[in-house]
């Protein structure tokens, strides 16, 4: 039991650590001009810009020449890099992934100490999601937190129109007066429109830092206003209402859906609970189930069925609007 114990003290403390160091970073420069330049690439990605002359991008994955040139063969580098992006992190995705390798490797090996096969490789495996749990939250979060401020960056950027201010100008407003992340994605697009980009790529590269349904309304709103006209302020007051008529519905769906989750959460968390509560209270009744050489079958084929019970007990659970 002591050994446990210092093992789990030693994995907290690995994981924190390593969690604080993948989530410091300061906003330089140097991270300024490469978010400039990112935009070109994702204009270039569509096809060829017209500015006048030809820009070349050295994309780094990583501070390290070798898992760099690594990562460049790889076709999934650059999605996975937008999905860091996508959650407000300036880290590089190199370092990312080697973080997610360390910590698996250590934990494999000091697992190893104390526990046989195949436990080792699967707490190994559980520590190496850790640092992509964590971006995948910081993401999630982000653009949970872009959608609901989202109609009031439309409202004022209908303001600004109606009071006669130019379509950029309300943009900037919007990077000025709103808060984040809502505040830092305007203002990329305010930047990206002053750098010389077109209107359209500066519109499309929004939609693809911000993979949200209610953004590629408001771009596909804009670009369609922009080819045959019409009334801009009246389509971003419809907008925002539909926006936040769909959030409305969305939060009565989620408090009728309630007892549906904490219901999935409890049978979810049911199984492991019991066999660690009967490890600790009586380890020689279920000692069994660990010592005979049936066991570790059983558990597996326990855990795998447990796996896919609880992914279809949280799809039927959440409900999406």
């Amino acid at each position: 039991m002591a050994l446990l114990i210092a093992f789990v003290t030693f994995m907290l403390a690995v994981v924190i650590s390593m969690l604080v160091w993948l989530s410091f970073g300061t906003e330089s420069r140097q991270v300024l001009i490469q978010r400039r330049m990112d935009a070109v690439q994702r204009a270039e990605r569509r096809g060829p810009i017209d500015l006048g002359v030809e820009l070349i991008r050295d994309e780094l994955m990583s501070s390290v020449p070798a898992v760099n040139r690594m990562m460049m063969k790889w076709s999934w580098s650059m999605r996975f890099k937008d999905f860091v992006t996508q959650a407000g992190m300036t880290t590089r995705p190199g370092k990312i992934l080697i973080l997610s390798g360390a910590l698996a490797f250590g934990t494999f090996l000091v697992a190893q100490r104390f526990s046989s096969f195949p436990l080792p490789a699967l707490a190994g495996g559980v520590a190496g999601i850790v640092p992509l749990a964590y971006v995948a939250i910081k993401r999630r979060r982000r653009l949970r937190k872009f959608e609901e401020d989202f109609p009031e960056a439309l409202d004022l950027l209908n303001r600004a129109i109606r009071a006669g201010h130019a379509f950029t100008t309300g943009l900037s407003m919007i990077a000025t007066e709103m808060s984040e992340p809502i505040a830092g994605e305007f203002r990329t697009t305010f930047e990206e429109q002053n750098f010389g980009l077109p209107l359209r790529d500066v519109l499309r590269n929004l939609c693809d830092r911000v993979p949200l349904i209610d953004v590629r309304f408001f771009v596909t709103a804009l670009l369609i206003q922009k080819e045959t006209g019409g009334n801009l302020s009246e389509v971003l007051e419809n907008l925002a209402h539909v926006i936040r008529d769909r959030f409305r519905i969305h939060r009565d769906v989620k408090a009728k859906a309630a007892h549906g989750r904490l219901t999935a959460a409890i049978l979810i968390a049911l199984p492991p609970i019991t066999v660690l509560a009967l490890r600790i209270i009586s380890p020689r009744y279920i000692g069994v189930l660990f010592d005979d050489p049936i066991g570790p079958k059983i558990l597996w084929g326990a855990a795998t069925l447990q796996i896919l019970g609880s992914a279809l007990l949280w799809k039927i659970a959440k409900i999406e609007v």
